[in-house]
């Protein structure tokens, strides 16, 4: 089946979603940000993966963590990076997508990471840039987020190893969140054997259980004796309508306290994409308690994000 993030020969050339990515892809950008990490001096060292290539951060949605891990990942694998000022630019003016994108190939642009709150703006990009060209998408509408995702992946291979072996929920706004489509797709392909989701009724999508996960509306009964808690952030912004009755009820029914935590494994872990709303998905005791990996993930992102970054650059410039 065509696949436009592979080129014929089955390299990555773009990274736009999980979902169909092989394991084998997903397994390379794992091994290859694993190099990195493993360096031991990843916010220190310098690699040359990106010299002489130009790196295009076009964010049309606000984002701190995700756009300053990207210009990371391209500074240190020593890429000529440019962020673009939406609010500024001419898209703010009425020039179209493309027309940017096309004025930006004309500058010399090499590779774009782009964040737009339309799902599928990043596929679009990808249809219509040069050849030689990369793409990759840093969270598209509700559609995708598949370098959080490979983070997210990162961490739990990282702390728990076998993904064959584990037990995974992800809790909370299942129904606005791109995090959570783009880790039900990876952990799938990576082996997951029991994958459950935690939410309210209106916060699920309807459908949900073809993607093979395990639908549960209870916290007690979701958390029982699983490996890894993937917490999500409640997308306000996103929400049109009255989905719950108060962030506090959803705190009751839903958020983490330490009481629920116990449900798990002793030694499960908590992830969570940020920003946290502490006292609503999560409580502090549980954010900042041993069990939590957290802050782990955002160092993992930057490895994450420079592997992508790294691999697509590679392969499109085998493509030309």
């Amino acid at each position: 089946m065509y696949n436009p993030q592979l080129n014929a020969q089955g390299e990555l050339i773009h990274l736009l979603t999980t979902e169909g990515l092989p394991k084998r892809i997903l397994t390379q950008i794992l091994d290859q940000a694993a190099q990195y990490v493993d360096n031991g001096e990843l916010l220190n060292n310098k690699w040359q993966d990106l010299a002489g290539t130009s790196v295009f951060n076009l964010f049309f949605e606000n984002s701190t963590r995700t756009r300053t891990t990207f210009e990371l990942a391209a500074k240190r694998l020593s890429g000529d990076v440019s962020s673009l000022n939406i609010q500024a630019s001419s898209t703010a003016k009425g020039e179209t997508l493309l027309d940017t994108i096309h004025n930006l190939e004309a500058m010399g642009a090499n590779l774009f990471v782009v964040r737009h709150s339309e799902s599928g703006a990043a596929h679009l990009i990808a249809r219509h840039v040069k050849k030689g060209i990369a793409v990759v998408n840093a969270g598209d509408g509700r559609h995708a987020h598949p370098t959080q995702a490979l983070l997210d992946m990162f961490t739990i291979r990282h702390f728990k190893g076998d993904f064959t072996k584990l037990r995974v929920a992800i809790v909370g706004d299942v129904l606005h969140s791109r995090v959570a489509r783009s880790q039900i797709h990876a952990l799938s392909t990576l082996g997951c054997p029991e994958i459950r989701v935690i939410a309210p009724k209106t916060l699920l999508p309807t459908g949900i259980e073809q993607l093979g996960v395990h639908v549960y509306h209870d916290m007690a009964e979701g958390l029982k004796d699983v490996d890894v808690i993937a917490m999500l952030r409640l997308q306000n912004e996103r929400m049109a309508g009255a989905f719950l009755p108060s962030t506090q009820e959803f705190f009751k029914y839903y958020g983490l306290t330490p009481e629920k935590l116990v449900l798990a494994k002793s030694d499960a872990i908590v992830m969570h994409p940020g920003p946290m709303n502490r006292g609503v998905e999560i409580d502090s005791a549980v954010a900042d308690g041993p069990q939590a990996v957290i802050l782990p993930q955002v160092t993992f992102g930057i490895a994450i994000r420079m592997a992508v970054l790294a691999i697509v650059a590679r392969n499109q410039k085998a493509n030309k």
